[in-house]
């Protein structure tokens, strides 16, 4: 007993990342189950948060029984729990503030795994201390998978990641959220695809480019105004066409990403100004363009992601044709099942409740399509100069480890902006 203590204090010491994948979430998982999640302190919670059930025939109470224990980080448990009879997935979600208070933990989020099983996901912390660093932009181009960006941390101590092919993402945040860290950290980590031209970024931005002129040389069409962003739109649809007759006349289902067939990323900072804002007519051509994008467009390897305040369908129209979407800190609760789906925030999405202040900026909530639980996770932060790293080293004119200083007016055909 006493070398298998030696071996894991070795362990820990000499490799503690693989002690902290391997067996610390496991050494976490047995502690916690034994210490607070069973007998007379688990059944003591319970009580006090009225999920204990008593019989009135025989006077015998249930206590629900832990299954399982999962301890991914120091700061989440999973708790896999058997409900007691006469319990259901809403007993539990509306005493879900109380349980928080009863473990001392931050957060407490509940969903139905299978009949009459829950998962209970306890955030004992805030698990984000500290920014997380931009991520590296890869050296070489075979490094890139779109379908699986690293973009930041999620709360399990792993990556947080977007896939920008065959997906369509919608994030939605409020002044502040960090809505631009999900602009430039995908772009940092496609970054060698767009300097080789497989990846073709479309950016616009109807607040007049102050987000995102920094990068404007990133960018193969750019559009601040609504006649420009109309015109883009126009340009990527008949690409879509011309890309669905190629597929239809050579018989083939899916494209390669290389030149000749790039992955097409639409990129919308507030999208309300496009949407919702602008002149009736222009948003109504607006809306078809986009709507015939989103709808047809990912077998084609045309993506869009789109940036938002205000998630009602009255401002985004188009909003549940994004197969992906993310909440970053928003001032509604209701604005967090307009984003995640009906039912997120009772499950533990709780966007609304996330401050609003810089060192919050990038924290937010994804649904996992596997469990259905909502994800917190944050996007890393990416500072002037790391954007301006970005445009150095992976415009579309670069070479592999080229540094060079490019003028802006290539990009432009004519005076009023108008993209190539």
């Amino acid at each position: 007993m006493g070398g298998a203590l030696v071996d894991l204090v070795v362990w820990a010491r000499l490799h503690p990342a693989s002690f902290d994948r391997w067996l610390a979430p496991w050494l976490r998982a047995w502690r916690r189950r034994w210490t607070t999640y069973r007998g007379r302190n688990w059944a003591g919670v319970l009580a006090d948060c009225e999920l204990v059930r008593e019989n009135r025939r025989t006077g015998e109470m249930t206590v629900p029984r832990v299954l399982r224990v999962r301890s991914a980080t120091r700061s989440i448990d999973t708790l896999y729990v058997r409900m007691a009879r006469g319990q259901d997935l809403r007993t539990w979600t509306d005493r879900a503030d109380a349980l928080a208070a009863a473990l001392f933990a931050h957060r407490v989020a509940i969903t139905k795994v299978r009949p009459a099983v829950l998962a209970v996901v306890v955030e004992r912390e805030m698990p984000f201390p500290n920014v997380v660093p931009a991520p590296e932009i890869p050296s070489d181009s075979r490094d890139v998978d779109l379908s699986a960006l690293d973009v930041g941390d999620n709360e399990h101590g792993g990556p947080f990641r977007l896939s920008v092919v065959g997906k369509h993402v919608l994030t939605a945040g409020a002044s502040g959220a960090g809505k631009g860290s999900l602009i430039w950290a995908p772009l940092r980590a496609m970054g060698p695809l767009i300097r080789d031209g497989e990846v073709r970024v479309s950016m616009i931005d109807l607040k007049g480019g102050a987000e995102t002129e920094r990068g404007r040389p990133l960018f193969a069409r750019y559009a601040t105004t609504m006649g420009q962003a109309i015109g883009l739109l126009t340009e990527v649809r008949d690409a879509m066409k011309a890309r669905q007759e190629l597929m239809r006349t050579t018989g083939i289902r899916s494209l390669p990403v290389d030149r000749d067939t790039p992955v097409e990323l639409v990129m919308i900072d507030e999208m309300a100004m496009l949407t919702a804002y602008g002149d009736r007519g222009d948003v109504r051509e607006a809306l078809r363009l986009l709507a015939e994008i989103l709808t047809q467009g990912r077998a084609c390897l045309i993506s869009v992601m789109g940036y938002v305040q205000e998630p009602s369908k009255d401002v985004i129209d188009v909003r549940e044709l994004f197969t992906t979407r993310v909440c970053l800190g928003v001032t509604a609760a209701s604005h967090v099942d307009m984003v995640l789906g009906d039912g997120a925030r009772e499950r533990g999405a709780l966007a609304d409740e996330i401050p609003g202040d810089p060192e919050h900026a990038g924290i937010g909530f994804v649904i996992d399509s596997t469990s259905r639980l909502p994800v917190r996770f944050r996007a890393a932060y990416v500072s002037d100069a790391e954007i301006d790293e970005l445009v150095e080293r992976c415009h579309p004119w670069a070479r592999p480890g080229d540094v060079v200083d490019m003028p802006l007016d290539p990009f432009l055909d004519d005076e009023d902006g108008a993209t190539l």
